[in-house]
């Protein structure tokens, strides 16, 4: 199975401020639904939150320390347990929040990284990335256009 982390954040790493993501960014949406979709995605329990509901076409696993029961996802005590039940899936997401990321970076065996190319103020960030560990495999840069105000970059990295 390949562990897959898909995240979008700022070049300061940031990625959310108030549980809200911190900007509108369409062509990044677009491409976190065709990376996952079809696939299993697991999430914090503030992720699911701020998504508020499950994502369609996909195995939404949320990772709780709470006793509740989100209907249409599956709730686990920890990411360990939400991969145990992933064990015959080729590949499986990561996506998010900032403790959840913090905690699967060293099983993570992939990054689908969206760089937006601005500062951002936040209160959530992405964990720093030791480049020496990871290959770049694909890149695509884009520029603004009248749907996605900031210039980004969507980035594939591999563990080296």
């Amino acid at each position: 199975m390949t562990i897959s982390i898909i995240v979008a954040i700022a070049q300061n790493h940031a990625i959310g401020k108030n549980n809200q993501l911190l900007w509108h960014m369409p062509n990044d949406l677009k491409h976190f639904k065709q990376v996952t979709s079809g696939g299993t995605i697991i999430m914090g329990r503030k992720t699911y939150e701020s998504v508020g509901k499950p994502l369609p076409n996909r195995r939404n696993i949320v990772v709780t320390r709470q006793e509740i029961q989100i209907p249409g996802c599956e709730v686990v005590k920890s990411i360990d347990e939400g991969l145990s039940l992933c064990a015959h899936d080729e590949e499986v997401f990561i996506v998010g929040g900032a403790e959840i990321y913090r905690q699967a970076m060293a099983k993570t065996d992939r990054i689908y990284l969206t760089i937006i190319h601005k500062d951002f103020d936040a209160d959530t960030f992405f964990p720093e990335i030791d480049y020496l560990q990871w290959t770049e495999v694909s890149r695509e840069d884009f520029e603004p256009d009248e749907k996605n105000p900031l210039p980004y970059s969507f980035i594939t990295l591999n563990r080296a």
